[in-house]
């Protein structure tokens, strides 16, 4: 009879462990959980910095590109306007003569 009262008590024993297990289980989820949202917001918070950054940078980038291109486009017109102006001239002359 001495070993009845141990079975009971162990299985007792076994249900509070499996009890704490899952409770323990649980918490960590949840803290793990915790853990997951508050890094997302922090990762979230560093896209969107840098997604400004790269906006702004693009920007000045492409204002860049456009002051540089604008000035070539017009230098180039103003050459070409230049070179071309004597042949066109001479053509209209040698049209008028003939």
């Amino acid at each position: 009879m001495a070993t009845k009262p141990k079975v009971p008590a162990m299985l007792f024993g076994i249900g509070v462990a499996a009890i704490a297990a899952l409770m323990a289980a649980l918490l960590a989820r949840k803290e793990s959980r915790e853990k997951v949202i508050a890094q997302e917001s922090q990762s979230l918070d560093y896209l969107k910095e840098q997604g400004q950054k790269l906006r702004e940078r693009g920007k000045e980038a492409g204002q860049k590109g456009r002051n540089l291109i604008g000035c070539q486009c017009h230098e180039s017109v103003q050459s070409s306007a230049a070179s071309e102006r004597p042949a066109y001239e001479e053509e209209k002359r040698a049209g008028m003569g003939g």
